[in-house]
């Protein structure tokens, strides 16, 4: 048997907004995020701006004080986008789901960067005696979802992705498929990141990856013909994803249903994106077609990986015309969210699919903003400068990572 699933609950850390009403009306606002880099001034940086999270206080989400203290910064993310995502679902392990029916989905892309390198320094400096004895389940890739697991007595399936920045899209489509089959009746997943450090900057900077704009409003360029590189950024976004079962059971509030994924590899390069866009553009139309989709019927909301790079941008461009027809295509309606949060590399697919979701629940789309001289190959609808009014009721959120994974997840909205 097969099950729906819908979205129950929704949380982010972001360089927008440190929950989800301050993010989503600055991502309708237009406001961005990028900024100046802080707190390295002593490295010299190559590159000048990113978008960093800030203000952020762990101590806001209820989280374990002990737990908290022995994570690193991007585990700290993930357990308050969970936090903030399971209070808005109503979800009590034990209450009114079973602790063994309730699972974690939460990847990273690179894990914890702040504490390998603190930890290096210790050793380099005072000895391999002086590491601490929390250094590796600190580091570790999965630790966020175990200790989200933790957090919430979540004793179902957990399942951390690691697709660099296809990590949030994916862990959702593999969360959407363990649901659908009956795995499990939710699922907290996401993504995280906190890799905003001179050496992740210098690593991405040194390989021409990275804008090298030093006003913060012309650094991420999504589709413009004058981009050059993307921004890197840092945070978090969780959702709950639900059985409608469980969610009409408790009568839960849904956002919105889930009903695509499309998951392939461009075994081509490992960083550059196939040209073409041609195995990009099979995820798109895997996603699509298990949504049921009719370009005739239905209005589409694209929310683009649109990172700013040059080959990026215009291999994306490709692979959504492949996937969807020349003709379907210039009917959706298109955005780039990282010209306003920049890259949130692993954690940025999550935060992506939550704007697709408010979309979905708010009939507004996000801007592209910096998007006054279009590359003549990004010639599709990618909403510039301001956000637009718009009746979607499909969505899609594309994400490519390093190694050539492409995702796509497909929502719809909720209807009985």
């Amino acid at each position: 048997m097969e099950h729906r699933v819908v979205i129950t609950g929704i949380g982010a850390v972001t360089p927008v907004g440190n929950n989800i009403a301050d993010m989503w009306r600055n991502m309708v606002e237009g406001n961005c995020g990028i900024d100046y880099i802080k707190g390295y001034d002593e490295y010299n940086l190559p590159v000048k701006v990113a978008g960093q999270v800030k203000d952020f206080d762990a101590s806001q989400y209820n989280l374990n004080a002990g737990l908290v203290r022995r994570s690193d910064l991007y585990c700290q993310y993930a357990m308050a986008a969970a936090s903030q995502a399971m209070e808005d679902s109503g979800l009590k392990s034990g209450e009114n789901i079973a602790p063994e029916r309730l699972g974690v989905y939460i990847g990273s892309g690179i894990g914890g960067m702040h504490t390998f390198v603190n930890q290096t320094k210790v050793m380099l400096e005072e000895g391999v005696g002086r590491i601490s004895p929390f250094f590796v389940p600190m580091m570790i890739s999965n630790i966020a979802a175990g200790n989200v697991a933790i957090s919430f007595n979540a004793q179902g399936v957990c399942l951390p992705v690691v697709t660099a920045c296809a990590t949030g899209t994916h862990s959702a489509g593999e969360a959407y498929r363990a649901i659908k089959h009956g795995y499990a009746d939710a699922i907290i997943t996401g993504g995280a990141e906190a890799a905003v450090h001179p050496l992740a900057i210098g690593g991405f900077a040194n390989s021409k990856a990275l804008s090298r704009s030093e006003d913060p409003l012309q650094a991420s360029l999504p589709f413009n013909i004058n981009r050059h590189g993307f921004v890197i950024a840092e945070g978090a976004g969780a959702l709950i994803f639900e059985s409608l079962e469980s969610a009409q059971k408790r009568g839960a509030k849904i956002y919105a249903e889930v009903v695509g994924y499309g998951n392939s590899c461009d075994a081509h390069h490992f960083t550059a994106p196939h040209p073409e866009g041609i195995p990009a553009s099979r995820a798109i139309k895997q996603a699509l077609d298990e949504a049921g989709f009719d370009a005739d019927k239905d209005l589409l909301y694209i929310n683009a990986h649109g990172t700013g790079t040059p080959l990026n941008d215009s291999s994306e461009t490709k692979a959504i015309k492949i996937a969807m027809g020349e003709e379907a295509a210039r009917k959706a309606i298109i955005t780039s969210t990282k010209s306003i949060t920049g890259h949130m590399l692993g954690a940025t697919g999550a935060v992506e699919l939550i704007a697709s979701t408010l979309s979905l629940a708010n009939g507004v789309v996000t801007p592209t903003i910096g998007l006054t001289d279009p590359d003549p190959e990004c010639d599709l609808d990618y909403t510039p400068i301001k956000a637009r009014k718009a009746d979607v009721n499909v969505a899609i959120s594309n994400s490519l990572g390093f190694g050539g994974h492409n995702a796509c997840v497909a929502l719809r909205k909720f209807a009985e």
